[in-house]
């Protein structure tokens, strides 16, 4: 049984995750041949198609926040997913990364609910092999460290001080947590798309290039670890 996805082809042993639908769509179009919905209940569309490596992946939008993604996460688990890479938008603080770098989370901070709802307490540790597969794929420029999850948009929650992270989202924790509690292997890269407290953004075709190889480099890195 599952809880908000209702699929419609086959859910891959390897699976890259998105929140926005949109990008979900653009990925499967860029990433998958012949791609297949899986899903559209509830706005989370998912797609399954063969990958650039002739192998059958997923590509799954989680939606807004950490209970969507816990709840997609659990479901994909359910439905055979076995490898999860989230590969999503984050914020950073004013002393982490620069809009327009990717980093690889080698942990995350669970300062969200969801998170905390399934247990975490402590950092949250990506799978190894992932994470390593990440930083091959995205070569050198990639930062990898500690990235923070909340509850809120950190435009929303404007008192809080990040320190010590470089990037701050509203997913990463919840995926890893669900995969940890479901037994799959997970990770997460993010795009900076802001600083905290700046205001300013990406232009939009800045973010078509970052949302590309977030694509990109996610894929790669499922592939690698067959």
């Amino acid at each position: 049984m599952t809880s908000v996805l209702q699929p419609h082809a086959p859910v891959a042993e390897r699976a890259l995750l998105p929140g926005d639908p949109g990008r979900a769509l653009r990925l499967a179009q860029q990433l998958l041949d012949g791609p297949k919905m899986v899903n559209h209940h509830r706005g989370l569309w998912g797609y399954s198609g063969e990958a650039a490596d002739g192998g059958l992946m997923t590509i799954q939008s989680t939606g807004l926040g950490g209970p969507s993604a816990a709840a997609v996460v659990a479901d994909l688990i359910a439905l055979g997913a076995r490898r999860l890479v989230r590969a999503g938008t984050a914020d950073a603080p004013r002393d982490g990364a620069a809009p327009g770098e990717l980093v690889v989370a080698e942990a995350v901070l669970p300062g969200d609910g969801a998170s905390r709802a399934l247990g975490a307490e402590d950092p949250l540790a990506a799978d190894a092999t992932l994470v390593g597969a990440l930083r091959a794929a995205a070569g050198p420029r990639v930062r990898a460290g500690l990235i923070a999850s909340t509850a809120l948009l950190p435009e929303h929650d404007p008192a809080r001080q990040w320190t010590g992270v470089e990037a701050v989202d509203l997913t990463s924790a919840a995926v890893l947590a669900a995969a940890a509690r479901g037994g799959a292997a997970a990770a997460c890269i993010v795009g900076i798309t802001g600083v905290l407290g700046d205001g300013a953004g990406l232009e939009s075709d800045a973010l078509e290039v970052l949302e590309q190889e977030l694509g990109r480099i996610a894929a790669a890195a499922l592939a690698a670890g067959q």
